[in-house]
């Protein structure tokens, strides 16, 4: 029988320099800990108003931190800003357990979760490139040989270095060069869709805010063979990194695509903002945003302020958005679903939420389309059965001159139907 192994003990810490949200930032380097199956035994903090150079932490509370890992058996600390390589080593030195900054926590995670190829290169591109500038001799044997070689030893174990940075280089150009490619397939999914005048609405937001949750109850709602399309959900943080595209049909027969995109998080890490730009260009092409927010974490301001900045950041402005205020459920005294302009308030495992929130969407994404009353005659049959396929017909009534129909079209069909739109 397999015995499960038990989780690394490890020590949270950081410094405050001032920061107006380090509290929760703190909070949220625990929980990313824990996302990473770590057992957090401790937390140390301190109040600087920048870090030092060398240590990051004061001599002192290197020590603390030494004896508070010794105490409770930690052999790792985790510290909540991205170090430099020299830092990571001091700190290492100097309190005699590994060291993870935030940047490769979060890398870790994203390493565990990512599961389509896409993901894994993308992740991968950005191990690489956190790892580039954090390359050491000491880390290299030849680095490390004693005896009488002085200055030949250590030209090698530069040589050895330059080697592996070379190696890095040629890696990472590869990779890019593998989502380029892949890129184009995306992207040609996407022209046609725009050819076709499909919407598309992306949700986006924080990690763990409930995107996978309120596509699953659309998708339960509007999608053709739900069960084959839901997406995977979970209570944590970071549970899916793959940008997830369905398409829904409403009762009045308008599509939409709908996709689910990748989270954010405070201090999310550069390299995975650059590689993860791919997996977000559905939310750059989008015809409309929804940032789903986390309404009963007390936080949930600044989760708003960061996933704005980081769709600034990449690049994302100027698209209508819905704010979606999730789990009013979990949240006191919450009156839900309630929608003031486009702003929604709503559970998404309530069945009037979502019906709600499919209502702010319409609105939207089909602000241009218009409702007009055509005449087909009997013998251009496949009009009619283009007609009902692919627009809102309201109505269908048989007279004299042919098949009258009521329909709700966007503007290329009603370009395409023109010749048969009558007086309404």
């Amino acid at each position: 029988m397999d015995v499960l192994q038990p989780n690394e003990k490890v020590i949270v810490s950081g410094i405050s320099r001032m920061q107006e949200n380090f509290d929760y930032s703190m909070t949220e380097l625990k929980n990313l800990a824990a996302a990473n199956n770590y057992d957090v035994v401790g937390e140390i903090r301190q109040n600087l108003d920048r870090s030092l150079a060398g240590t990051y932490f004061g001599a002192g509370k290197l020590d603390e931190i030494k004896e508070l890992a010794l105490a409770n058996d930690a052999t790792r600390l985790i510290v909540n800003d991205e170090l430099s390589p020299s830092q990571l080593r001091n700190i290492e030195k100097g309190v005699g357990v590994k060291v993870s900054d935030r940047t490769q926590l979060i890398l870790d995670i994203f390493a565990t979760r990512a599961r389509s190829k896409t993901a894994i290169t993308q992740v991968e591109i950005a191990q690489l490139q956190y790892a580039l500038p954090r390359l050491h001799p000491s880390a290299n044997k030849l680095d490390q040989q004693g005896g009488g070689g002085g200055l030949a030893n250590r030209g090698a174990g530069e040589t050895k270095l330059e080697m592996d940075r070379r190696v890095l280089n040629k890696r990472i150009a590869k990779l890019r060069r593998d989502l380029k490619e892949a890129d184009v397939g995306a992207e040609v999914r996407r022209a046609k869709r725009e050819e076709n005048r499909i919407p598309v609405v992306a949700l986006v937001g924080y990690t763990n805010a409930g995107k996978s949750t309120t596509m699953n109850g659309l998708l339960e709602r509007y999608a053709d063979h739900p069960e084959t399309k839901t997406v995977f959900e979970k209570d944590m943080l970071f549970a899916t990194l793959d940008t997830s595209v369905r398409q829904l049909t409403l009762p009045d027969n308008r599509k939409f695509l709908l996709s689910d995109t990748v989270g954010f998080v405070s201090k999310l890490p550069h390299q995975l903002v650059d590689s993860f730009k791919a997996t977000l260009a559905e939310a750059a092409n989008a015809d409309l945003l929804i940032q789903v927010v986390d309404y009963a974490d007390p936080h949930y301001p600044e989760m708003m302020a960061i996933t704005e900045k980081t769709l600034k950041d990449i690049g994302i402005e100027n698209i209508p958005m819905i704010m979606a205020y999730n789990k009013a459920d979990l949240r006191d005294a919450t009156l839900f679903p309630q929608v003031d302009g486009d702003n929604i308030v709503y559970s998404a495992r309530d069945d009037k939420s979502l019906a709600a929130l499919i209502e702010l969407i319409t609105k939207h994404i089909y602000a241009d389309h218009e409702t007009h009353t055509y005449l087909v005659p009997f013998d251009q049959g496949q009009i009619v059965d283009y007609m009902q396929r692919e627009t809102a017909v309201a109505s269908t009534d048989y007279v004299e001159a042919g098949t009258k129909l009521v329909a709700t079209v966007d503007p290329i069909q009603a370009g395409k139907l023109k010749k048969y739109q009558v007086e309404d």
